[in-house]
């Protein structure tokens, strides 16, 4: 798990990497003096137009990290790209309205408000086909993407052919603007951020049980399509709120990239919500801003860029799910998974050459030989094995031939063929396994016991002998008597 405040501070450092990099992009594609000079100036928002872009793009990241999480655990990714897709045909529609009613055809708000509508369509049709017919999430999506694209791209040629409107930039909507930001575009954003963010955190119950386990919702009697459909809905006033900020195309990767890094980080709900919505902010925050540094780059491309980069970092990086510190961990268990092998097998060796139950287990040294044919190791195998146990204390200095148990690693020994012991009489009890297989099956699980689970076990197996340090092997106990 990964606590709230250890994913603060190594988010922190990303950021402080992320700026970094950002002042050295400055420095190499600028004179120095004035590099430094505009980074200062960008950082501390000196600028009312790079302010404006600044804070906007950053209000719509933490946004869209926000009910990103929740598209991401619903399994619904490919959602926010046929709604960000349907919106294309209402923005056409609603500038050919506008200008046959004598109107403004570029009216933002008008055009936000066909976005919306058809938006809304297009999410009402991709939960009917869903509900009506055989086909998955996936194909409904897919269908409506594809149409409502191609009748946008269709309404738009009309739209370029009207002779007299003026339709230039309507195309912006489809790669994003954020530069033509306006002070009443910020309002908006900052109105949607703050309706999403708390609808979000009201029905923050609500959205993860239908997230997590949508049968279980229903059978509870909570209305999970509603919940469905207004999730959607925060989703679709996100994404018409960023057509102008990203486009249509790069809203997508806006909604989904934030949460998908979150994820690498922590196990907590609560957690990935915090880390994806500051993902998104920080993204939204340094992309504008190195767009304002690099000219001639679109502000909605560098922030997904951005983005992408803090995925590649957590992707790698991510303490919970990251390939890295995964490979640390599966390495660590191997190498646990070897010792206790180890471990055990000389211990059982040891017990075999003292027949007497009733007598604690001596430690004396055992042949090599012994211990290499007792799990079918091979040379280089078994002396890789008994490196790790000398370099963990495991085992006494090298004696010709042989090798014995140190005091720590004698009880170590011990409470690892214990745990395997009690594992293998609670697997014959309780799931019906025969003696002669149940070795194979306790190797599975016995190297994740932990002090909790072994002390279950003892209560689940009271009438059985394990009441000693280390019960008899089940193997010998069920054997037919001559």
């Amino acid at each position: 798990m990964l606590a709230p405040k250890r994913s603060k501070g190594i988010f922190l450092l990303l950021l402080l990497a992320i700026l970094t990099l950002l002042g050295g992009v400055a420095e190499a594609t600028l004179p120095t003096d004035e590099g430094k000079a505009d980074v200062w100036r960008i950082i501390t928002l000196q600028s009312y137009n790079s302010r404006l872009v600044t804070l906007s793009t950053a209000l719509l990241g933490v946004t869209s990290g926000l009910v990103g999480v929740f598209l991401l655990l619903r399994k619904r990714s490919l959602m926010g790209d046929a709604l960000s897709h349907a919106t294309y045909p209402g923005i056409g529609l609603a500038f050919l309205i506008m200008t046959f009613l004598g109107g403004e055809g570029k009216w933002l708000p008008g055009l936000l408000l066909g976005a919306s509508i058809t938006g809304v369509v297009g999410v009402i049709l991709v939960s009917a086909i869903r509900h009506t017919t055989l086909l998955k999430d996936d194909a409904a999506m897919g269908i409506i993407l594809g149409v409502f694209f191609g009748a946008g791209a269709a309404i738009m040629k009309m739209v370029s052919n009207i002779p007299g409107a003026d339709a230039a930039g309507m195309d912006g909507f489809v790669y994003g603007t954020a530069a033509s930001l306006i002070f009443g575009d910020f309002v908006l954003i900052l109105a949607v951020t703050a309706f999403v963010c708390g609808a979000a955190i009201l029905l923050i119950k609500e959205f993860t049980l239908v997230c997590f386990d949508e049968s279980f919702a229903i059978s509870q009697g909570w209305p999970a399509l509603r919940l469905d459909l207004v999730m959607l809905a925060l989703v679709t006033a996100v994404t018409v709120v960023g057509l102008q900020a990203v486009g249509l195309v790069l809203i997508i990767a806006f909604l989904i990239i934030p949460a998908a890094a979150a994820r690498f980080w922590t196990h907590k709900l609560h957690v990935m919500l915090w880390l994806a919505a500051s993902i998104g902010g920080a993204s939204g925050w340094l992309g504008s801003s190195l767009s304002s540094l690099l000219v001639d780059l679109p502000t909605g491309a560098v922030i997904v860029l951005v983005a992408a980069t803090i995925f590649v970092l957590s992707m790698l990086f991510g303490f919970a799910r990251g390939i890295l510190p995964r490979a640390v961990r599966q390495t660590r268990l191997r190498r646990k998974v070897g010792r206790q092998h180890l471990l055990r097998a000389i211990y059982e060796i040891l017990e075999s050459d003292q027949p007497d139950t009733a007598e604690p287990v001596s430690n004396l040294p055992i042949d090599l030989e012994l211990l290499a044919l007792h799990r079918s190791w091979s040379s280089a195998e078994l002396q890789r094995l008994l490196r790790r146990a000398r370099g963990e204390d495991h085992l006494e200095d090298e004696l010709p031939g042989k090798v014995r148990l140190s005091e720590s690693g004698f009880g170590e020994a011990a409470r690892v063929t214990r745990n395997h012991r009690l594992w293998e009489l609670y697997l014959i009890r309780y799931a019906d396994i025969a003696p002669s297989h149940v070795d194979r099956d306790a190797d599975l699980v016995e190297h994740v016991l932990d002090a909790d689970i072994v002390r279950q076990l003892e209560l689940e197996l009271r009438g059985q002998p394990v009441r000693v340090f280390v019960p008899p092997s089940p193997h010998l106990i069920n054997q037919p008597s001559g």
